[in-house]
């Protein structure tokens, strides 16, 4: 069966940039710009807050994180975490470093009160911008050792020298994504895949266009699928996903075509073929007109600028 979830954080291609221990000790606040398309952080002891932005939703609201708590942000590029409760605006803390991965914040000669773990990845993929827009801002889960056990293995394997070790990380991540991006179904979400795929109904419509992104699919058949009116269905999968379903299904052959030109070194008139264009010159133009740039130019120059659905 195919399995949209799987699929999208797959084409992803997290890679591991840096992991990093974290203790702080009194009062402290620590921002830091541009870390990565992702950042992830468990808290194994204490209490702190943290805003990871991405400039859609109010950073001055920071999430409480408690002991075992896990915050996920698929993309996040200012992070600001600082002790609990939140300090004096002025205080801004440089994280002192002691060596073998780890870092000291706060007051320098007191016992740590928090302890956490946090990381930053980059998605190497071409369709990173438009699979990240179907995934939840952020995913705040507590009391879940999966995760911290996913986590644990990371930082361990990020600081060894083994054999295979970028492709470990590589799994590890996609691992650690899914176990997280599954619970934000079962909580309140903004608008996404992993929200549409919690819904039975809707759920059934998206894993038949991964199945079959060829097909001519139209909003009655897709609405058949969910056992809703064309009119019901067209109103819960905008409000679900965040796009219309024919703009999903666009923006899902698109980042087919872009990993099939670029990994797979396809023709054009393949790469039209197998997402259901009836010629190459009219999976150009789709093509260009979603990208920016025709497949011929993408194909040979590398990652072209991707232009934003509607």
């Amino acid at each position: 069966m195919t399995d949209p979830l799987a699929e999208v954080v797959s084409l992803l291609q997290p890679s591991m940039r840096f992991s990093k221990l974290i203790l702080g000790a009194g009062a402290w606040r620590v921002r830091r710009s541009d870390p990565g398309d992702l950042f992830y952080c468990v808290l194994l002891e204490g209490a702190c807050l943290c805003s990871p932005a991405d400039g859609s939703f109010d950073a001055s609201e920071p999430i409480l994180l408690s002991a075992g708590d896990f915050l996920l942000a698929p993309f996040a590029p200012v992070i600001t975490a600082s002790s609990h409760p939140s300090p004096a605006p002025d205080i801004e803390s440089r994280p002192i470093a002691l060596g073998g991965g780890a870092f000291r914040l706060g007051t320098a000669d007191t016992v740590p009160d928090v302890r956490m773990l946090i990381g930053h990845c980059h998605f190497d993929s071409a369709n990173a911008a438009l699979l990240v827009s179907l995934l939840p801002q952020h995913v705040h889960v507590r009391g879940q050792k999966r995760l911290t056990m996913l986590v644990d293995l990371l930082n361990e394997e990020s600081r060894a020298e083994r054999p295979a070790r970028d492709m470990v990380l590589s799994r590890l991540l996609e691992v650690l994504m899914i176990e997280a991006l599954r619970f934000t179904g079962e909580t309140a979400a903004s608008p996404g895949l992993v929200q549409a795929l919690a819904d039975g109904r809707l759920a059934s419509a998206i894993r038949a266009m991964h199945a079959e992104p060829k097909r001519t699919w139209t909003i009655a058949e897709l609405a058949r699928r969910s056992a809703l009116s064309r009119s019901a269905f067209f109103e819960r999968f905008k409000r679900t996903v965040g796009v219309a379903p024919m703009a999903y299904l666009l923006m899902w052959r698109m980042a087919l075509a872009k990993q099939m030109l670029k990994n797979d070194q396809k023709r054009i008139a393949d790469v039209a073929e197998h997402l259901g264009y009836r010629s190459a010159s009219s999976f150009s133009v789709a093509f260009t007109r979603h990208v920016g740039t025709p497949p011929s130019v993408y194909a040979s120059e590398g990652e072209a600028l991707i232009a934003p659905f509607d």
